[in-house]
């Protein structure tokens, strides 16, 4: 009867707690280890809570950038600095410049009548028979041979280098090739040796080139200075071209060269067109080949 009784008043007093709003029970009366769920929905439940309605969501959680590492799209990286400047990589070093080989002047190989211009060589006899060579030379350099400038050769010559010792023609000039150059030679030895030596490259025959010579020779004025001088005298490479400039008025600079040895004058080399019929420009030939300053111009024998 009394266990009714007490049944009875709960009853009544959840009655009561449900007409007046409030719970039935405290809320720390739940028994320890068990959740108060409804329709499915624990309060204790560790699963994360619904958002509330109308609540923005929470942006998703992005997992940590690996260090160094960026986000790039299309080049643009995320967190860069835009008004940085990006890093530059080094160009690699050039290649180095092969200066270019100068230029070689290549002709056939010795054939006769190839060439571009003469050069006659006008020996000073006085210079040369003081040389060792001066033993081979024989009347040329005897006592009163009274000799001043003599041909030693009409030389075919490229605009850098020359030809000699060509290939065909005759091996030796004939006795009426040597008469047309009687006298422009010092001697006959001299006249059939440049003959094998220059001669043949020109491309002419002995007696057409032996005539080739005296004319040369008769083209070129020498200086009234040089003719049986008595006396030694002193002069300059550039005072003996103007010289010859002076008694060939076509002759320039440029077209002459002076050779000495040991300060004595040994020749004067004029340059001549193909044809005989001009002078021609010659820098190879004309360049100095005599000490600046006095040389010696040793009288004739």
């Amino acid at each position: 009867m009394v266990g009714f009784r007490i049944g009875a008043r709960a009853l009544a007093a959840c009655l009561v707690a449900a007409l007046a709003g409030a719970p039935a029970f405290a809320p720390g009366a739940a028994i320890a280890g068990e959740q108060n769920c409804a329709l499915d929905e624990c309060v204790n439940q560790n699963s994360p809570a619904e958002p509330a309605a109308g609540a923005p969501a929470p942006a998703p959680s992005t997992p940590p950038a690996i260090a160094g590492a960026q986000d790039c799209v299309l080049d643009e990286c995320a967190g860069a600095d835009p008004s940085a400047t990006p890093p530059q990589t080094a160009a690699p070093a050039p290649a180095p410049v092969t200066p270019a080989a100068p230029a070689v002047y290549r002709r056939s190989a010795n054939a006769p009548g190839d060439f571009d211009f003469y050069v006659l060589a006008l020996s000073w006899s006085p210079g040369f028979c003081r040389t060792a060579a001066a033993e081979r030379a024989g009347s040329q350099c005897a006592p009163g041979a009274g000799l001043g400038f003599v041909v030693h050769g009409l030389w075919p010559q490229y605009e850098r280098g020359y030809p000699q010792n060509c290939p065909l023609g005759a091996s030796f000039p004939s006795r009426i090739a040597l008469q047309n150059a009687s006298g422009v030679y010092p001697s006959e030895s001299l006249a059939r040796y440049e003959w094998r030596k220059h001669g043949v490259c020109s491309g002419r025959s002995p007696t057409d080139y032996c005539a080739d010579v005296r004319r040369a020779r008769e083209a070129v004025v020498v200086p009234p200075s040089f003719a049986n001088p008595a006396l030694t005298q002193t002069s300059t490479s550039i005072d003996i071209e103007r010289a010859f400039i002076a008694a060939n008025p076509r002759l320039r600079p440029g077209m002459i060269g002076v050779s000495c040895k040991q300060s004595v004058l040994q020749e004067v080399r004029v340059c001549l067109s193909k044809d005989l019929r001009d002078f021609h420009a010659c820098p190879e030939i004309s360049r100095r080949h005599c000490p600046i300053g006095q040389i010696a111009v040793p009288p004739a024998l």
